[in-house]
């Protein structure tokens, strides 16, 4: 615990994660804004390297209890401590009606793992933020009901694209302990919580944006020549929102005659699938597998590198990608981006004006690969208008200065 106990408590998944480096972004940037806060994880990191970011927060991480049966006796004692506590049995209520529609193993520890943060919270908390607006944002409500604390969340993408319409709709409205506020880093996420708050004025739209202090100024590039060597890298989890399997059938399909190369950076759960998939496509020889990296090693790579693919696509189960902050990174450094229309991506970037939106289907990410390998002026047109209108709308410091002002309030109307 921090000499003074924080006001505000932050609610996350897992802490440190590689692949949310828009959450370390955030903090650490209210951090500096002068807000005092713990961190409290649902899960122990699993991730082997750290952003530099990660060192950057001052407070400290408190982990809860990933599963009830590694921890009884801490899960029972907090139980009991928070039996005795002035909403208990409102939440209780709330986490049984929630139970009926979820019966699942992981509302069960959802409760449990409110009932060991409510009880050892400091005394001094005010109110609690959660990022992702689904498991995280569930124990948040659960424990701020307990200490009788108001609660909010930012939500992305897998949690308003993948949880159920019932439990959103309650955790936006006053009347079933809803979340105070909810900021969210898209305009179509925005649209589609705000039809299911009982006050649209609940909902915030908070780009994430980009802090440049972070990134190196962009790289002299120099512009290749057509039939030159053509390096492409990727960022992002192997997962099936991100489209890697078509762009892999994509690579099977560009002629001979360009000598291509593909780097991809991430982990995730499909990386012996793809592996296979690209030596049964015969292109494993152009392509390297990178695996897990840290932020300099990423914009080294995208330095190094003449386009930036990220094939993103709405999973079978309704995941999708909100507005990837690699997409701006990428911008950052006057890389070409080639992408899809999907969810937020046309909020950052028009096609044809700040890069190219191809349809996820292989021909057509074939096609647009070879158009910008054949034709490297345009493509540094496309790249020189997204960096121009990263600078101009995509900073971070907006967003910072409005949900820093709305955890102000968060705190203040609790005191």
């Amino acid at each position: 615990m921090t000499a003074t106990a924080p006001k505000l408590a932050v609610l996350v998944k897992g802490w440190p994660r590689l692949s949310e480096t828009f959450i370390a972004q955030e903090l650490v940037a209210l951090q500096d804004a002068g807000h005092q806060f713990d961190i409290w994880s649902l899960r122990h990191p699993t991730d082997t390297k750290r952003h530099p970011l990660h060192d950057q927060f001052a407070g400290q991480v408190h982990y809860l209890p990933e599963y009830l049966f590694d921890e009884p006796q801490r899960v029972w004692n907090a139980r009991h401590r928070a039996q005795h506590m002035p909403g208990y049995a409102e939440a209780y209520y709330v986490w049984r009606q929630d139970l009926r529609r979820d019966p699942t193993h992981n509302r069960i520890r959802r409760f449990g793992q409110a009932c060991v943060l409510a009880a050892e919270l400091p005394e001094a908390t005010q109110g609690l933020y959660a990022h992702f607006m689904h498991t995280p944002s569930s124990v948040a409500r659960y424990a701020a009901i307990m200490r009788a604390i108001p609660w909010s969340f930012s939500a992305h993408a897998k949690d308003i694209w993948t949880s159920p319409d019932w439990e959103k709709r309650e955790k936006l409205q006053a009347k079933t302990h809803g979340a105070q506020f909810g900021a969210t880093c898209t305009a179509v996420g925005a649209d589609h919580l705000r039809e299911l708050a009982d006050d649209r004025g609940r909902v915030d739209l908070i780009y994430h944006g980009l802090d440049l202090t972070r990134f190196p100024t962009p790289p002299n590039r120099i512009q290749r020549a057509s039939d030159s060597p053509f390096r492409m890298v990727s960022v992002g989890r192997l997962v099936e929102k991100k489209g890697f399997d078509g762009l892999i059938e994509a690579f099977a399909l560009l002629p001979a005659s360009l000598d291509w190369h593909w780097t991809h950076i991430g982990g995730g759960s499909l990386g012996d699938a793809l592996t296979g998939q690209a030596n049964a496509a015969g292109v494993a020889d152009r392509i390297t597998w990178q695996g897990p990296c840290d932020q300099p090693e990423v914009i080294q790579a995208m330095r190094a590198a003449d386009l930036f693919v990220l094939p993103s696509r709405i999973a079978a189960d309704g995941d999708r990608d909100g507005l990837p902050n690699v997409l701006m990174e990428a911008a950052s450094q006057l890389l070409p981006i080639l992408s899809t229309p999907v969810s937020a991506i046309p909020e950052f970037i028009e096609s044809e004006t700040h890069g190219v939106l191809s349809n996820d289907d292989p021909a057509s990410l074939a096609a647009a690969m070879m158009a910008m390998a054949s034709n490297p002026e345009k493509s540094a047109q496309l790249a020189d208008a997204a960096y121009h209108r990263l600078i101009a709308e995509f900073r971070m410091d907006p967003g910072i200065a409005r949900l820093s002002a709305r955890l102000n309030a968060l705190c203040s109307d609790a005191a």
